[in-house]
């Protein structure tokens, strides 16, 4: 049977890619690397047992450092692993590191590359992400597209041989983690909530590298008039403790959650206040309210169906608030489940892959 290199780096890229690697079971032999990238204890072997998944086959062990530490050691550890399996395809999800040292490690080895969810454009080249995903682009074989805008994307950058619009896998995670999320998560009864309250996240740069615009964040969340329950990313509680912060409100910082009780988290959430992509998408499926902390997204397809708005730090605090006290204004912002697809993105792309090396 051939084999199937799948590649990833950080626990959101996992999440992503179970549905394909399910997918692939029986039509590929599965070799599941994690590069490393960050360093999670999730992304333990007890993560991928909590998701039902195989544990990595390998990891690289890369850990942090500057963005060309991180990728020129996983180009040489995809190199090897490609150049010792000779597998006859390699994936990547994203826009991280490790999806660009997939990408150029195939490339010049000549191991069909498929990028997984292809065509994504922020259009700001200062973020690291929009640039490992334009390269990404330009290197692949196989592009799989979630939605006909990634398509135009991808066309009006001249990409148009090996591209599939498959549907976001984040569509297929969600079907599939939820009901593992409602059983096995107790999230709720821990933090003592009803459903009246805000999940938040905060951890791009953008935002915790500039401490004027966190501190405005985060008072703002402190001052909403229902609980906000906000997961730190440690580089956000490193800043927050460098400015001597202590939420005084409403704002309850905790410590990471484990995939399926943030997810669970998330799902109970009146509004979830973001900057992270995914988490954009994930809303968008599990119809909650969605305001993204950011001047862009390359996640436009939430904005243009209402179910996601950009504000800046100085607008959070009357808009979170309008939307905890506006029945209509929140009704406004819920729907629109498929705007990823069906659900069968992580077929698709088994398939398509399939196909192309036919």
């Amino acid at each position: 049977m051939r084999e199937l290199v799948v590649v990833v780096g950080t626990r959101p890229e996992i999440i992503k890619m179970a549905p394909v690697i399910r997918a692939a079971e029986g039509t590929f032999e599965r070799y599941l690397v994690h590069t490393g990238q960050h360093y999670d204890a999730e992304m333990s072997g007890a993560f991928f047992e909590a998701l039902d998944l195989p544990a990595p086959d390998e990891n690289l062990e890369i850990g942090s450092g500057t963005q060309g530490e991180q990728t020129s050691q996983a180009l040489v550890g995809v190199e090897r692993l490609l150049l010792e399996r000779e597998p006859a395809a390699a994936v990547a999800l994203g826009d991280t590191n490790a999806v660009l040292s997939t990408a150029l490690a195939a490339s010049k080895l000549s191991t069909t590359f498929g990028h997984v969810e292809a065509g994504l454009r922020s259009f700001d080249r200062t973020m690291p992400e929009e640039v490992n995903r334009v390269v990404a682009d330009h290197v692949a074989d196989l592009s799989f597209a979630p939605t006909e805008q990634a398509v135009s994307h991808l066309r009006d950058e001249g990409v148009t041989e090996g591209v599939h619009e498959t549907g976001n896998t984040v569509v297929d995670a969600c079907h599939e983690h939820a009901p593992l999320a409602a059983e096995r998560s107790d999230v709720l009864e821990r933090f003592g909530l009803d459903g009246d309250y805000v999940a938040a996240t905060i951890h791009r740069p953008h935002n915790t590298d500039d401490a004027e615009r966190l501190r405005a964040v985060v008072d703002a969340l402190d001052g909403a008039s229902v609980p906000v329950v906000f997961p730190a990313h440690p580089r956000t509680q490193r800043v927050l403790a460098d400015l001597d912060y202590e939420p005084s409100g409403s704002l309850r910082l905790v410590d990471p959650l484990d995939y399926l009780d943030f997810l669970k988290l998330m799902d109970h959430a009146r509004v979830v206040v973001t900057d992270s992509g995914g988490i954009q998408e994930e809303a968008s499926v599990l119809e909650v309210p969605c305001l993204t902390v950011r001047p862009n997204t390359e996640r436009p397809e939430t904005v243009e169906a209402g179910v996601n708005e950009l504000v800046e730090p100085a607008e959070l605090s009357a808009r979170l608030e309008t939307l905890l006290t506006d029945a209509d204004a929140r009704d406004a912002m819920t729907g629109h489940p498929d705007l990823y697809g069906d659900g069968d993105a992580g077929e698709r792309i088994v398939a398509a892959l399939d196909a192309a090396l036919d």
